[in-house]
């Protein structure tokens, strides 16, 4: 079962620091957030690789939104 990383908050993404196939480390920062001129670092609860990515820079997410799966 996929674990799925979702926005905390309304945001924009700032930046992708990941790809689709990309193998992270718990603590690895996926996507960084940028919400009232704070910047807000999406990191991964597990190790693993990103199976799904739903976000590309510039997009506009709803809190609760996914950011990304990982396997």
């Amino acid at each position: 079962m996929p674990q799925q990383i979702t926005a905390d908050l309304a945001a924009n993404v700032w930046k992708v620091l990941v790809s689709e196939g990309t193998e992270v480390s718990a603590g690895d920062t996926l996507a960084i957030l940028e919400s009232m001129k704070m910047e807000i670092p999406v990191e991964a609860d597990t190790a693993g690789t990103v199976t799904r990515l739903a976000i590309s820079e510039g997009d506009i997410l709803e809190e609760g939104a996914l950011i990304a799966e990982i396997s």
